[in-house]
């Protein structure tokens, strides 16, 4: 018999352990489990260790930037201010640099071209043109036809969009430069007919355009003068005065001034805005053949067989005698305001200075000669034409060619560039603005007589255009000349 004391009672009745069948498999769980731990804790071990290492590196980097940082900007705010102004400084200093720079091109712009001006009203301007041109192509030479009879003159308008032509059979067309067609014809009226018939019922002799392209002018065999709307040819009005056949008009460029030339040995000043006659100017001994003006209130004439040449200021009422000519003068063409071209019936050629008295330059029987062994005659010049403010004039005759110049340097002396074979008197000659075309009015006939008569040539415009050497050829060309 089993005694239990209290303090057993207190404690409950004592543990029996059963033996367990699965001990041998939870004792190989446990010990995975106790693996399993710790290679957690080995894990987790490593990865403090490597968290460890970054953190004490990272700071202490940090920290080194900073102070490199606090080293480069350490600075008190009366320096910053100081830094800052100067960077302000800085920037303005580029910006007037800039501003300098664009202003002092405007400004050399502006300076070139006024020099230009200036040059151009002392007639010293001189583009160099001559030396790049090339002959044309034959095949390329147009013929515009229209005109019944010869030719007699034509002009360009500005914008070289168009030309108008005037002939022996009174009419006066309008054409398309790029198209060649002919965009208005205004037709000749018979003799006797003036009173009722809007045109000429004579030969036109001479035309011109103003330099705005407003006003078209034309004059004729019956001493009158007809002025036009050139955009719709349009007629506006008909001066009257002068006592013989008007041979030359020109405008004065810039200005709708008039200045007519006549075989009555008269010049005459007009204004077209006006409708109005201003005054008249003697001094030629014979028949004017014809006339020029530039931009000064001044023209220049060619007296035929009186051999002179004559410059009139008109403002001063005055004017200037040139002689120089062995033949009658029969064309003139201002170069510029101070040098002019003239061609004779004796086949010079001449080069003009409104300095000089005499011919700067004279080249005799310019288109050849012509006639029997023995008996050769030179050919007429009919045709002068001129380039404005370049170094390039042309002259025609009735030799089969258009001679294209080269004028030297300050226009001392004429040199032959090229000629251009058309068929036929060459009446009128006219270079476009541009300087990329040349117009040639063309007859059978001269435009003042009948003293000769080409069958096989046709009435009618050749359109001639000028090409020029391309830069890449001309640097070439340059080096070959250096070597």
């Amino acid at each position: 018999m089993k005694y239990i004391t209290q303090a057993q009672k207190k404690k409950g009745p004592p543990k029996v352990f059963k033996k367990n069948e699965n001990s041998a498999g939870s004792k190989r769980k446990n010990d995975t489990d106790t693996g399993n731990k710790l290679k957690k804790k080995l894990n987790s071990k490593h990865n403090e260790e490597i968290s460890s290492d970054s953190e004490t590196e990272g700071p202490s980097l940090h920290r080194k930037r900073r102070a490199n940082v606090e080293e480069e900007f350490d600075e008190t705010p009366q320096e910053k201010k100081l830094r800052l102004a100067k960077l302000y400084l800085d920037q303005l200093r580029d910006e007037e640099e800039k501003k300098a720079e664009e202003e002092s091109f405007e400004m050399d712009l502006i300076a070139g071209r006024l020099q230009e001006e200036v040059l151009e009203q002392k007639g010293q301007l001189q583009r160099m043109v001559a030396k790049d041109l090339l002959p044309p192509d034959v095949s390329e030479i147009r013929l515009l036809r229209g005109h019944k009879l010869p030719v007699t003159c034509l002009v360009i308008s500005p914008d070289d969009q168009h030309v108008f032509s005037a002939a022996k059979d009174c009419s006066i067309i309008k054409w398309g430069v790029e198209s060649g067609k002919r965009l208005h014809t205004i037709a000749g009226g018979r003799k006797g007919t003036e009173d009722r018939h809007v045109g000429h019922t004579a030969h036109v002799l001479c035309m011109s355009i103003s330099s705005d392209g407003k006003y078209l002018a034309t004059g004729d065999m019956n001493k009158l003068i007809m002025i036009w709307e050139a955009a719709t040819c349009k007629h506006l009005y008909k001066f009257t005065g002068h006592r013989g056949p008007v041979s030359g008009l020109s405008f004065r460029r810039g200005t709708h001034d008039l200045y007519s030339a006549s075989h009555d040995r008269s010049i005459k000043v007009w204004n077209v805005d006006e409708n109005a006659y201003v005054e008249t100017l003697f001094g030629h001994q014979d028949v004017i053949t014809g006339l020029d003006s530039g931009s000064r209130e001044r023209c220049v004439t060619a007296g035929g067989r009186d051999r002179t040449v004559r410059v009139w200021k008109i403002a001063e009422e005055s004017q200037l005698v040139f002689h120089g000519h062995e033949g009658s003068i029969d064309c003139i063409q201002l170069i510029n305001e101070e040098h002019m071209i003239t061609g004779a019936d004796d086949g010079s050629v001449s080069l003009w200075s409104v300095n000089k008295k005499k011919p700067l330059s004279t080249v005799k029987a310019a288109h050849g000669r012509h006639g029997d062994s023995g008996l050769e005659q030179p050919y007429w010049v009919a045709a002068v034409a001129a380039l404005q403010n370049s170094d390039t004039v042309a002259s025609g005759s009735h030799n089969s060619k258009v001679q294209l110049w080269k004028c030297g340097q300050g226009f001392r002396h004429l040199e032959p560039l090229f000629s251009i074979p058309v068929n036929g008197f060459v009446n009128s000659l006219k270079f476009s603005s541009s300087g990329k075309f040349l117009v040639a009015g063309v007859g059978q006939e001269h435009r003042l007589g009948r003293w000769w008569r080409l069958k096989e040539a046709k009435n009618g415009l050749y359109i001639i255009p000028l090409k020029r050497q391309p830069p890449e050829q001309e640097e070439v060309n340059g080096e070959k000349n250096g070597e």
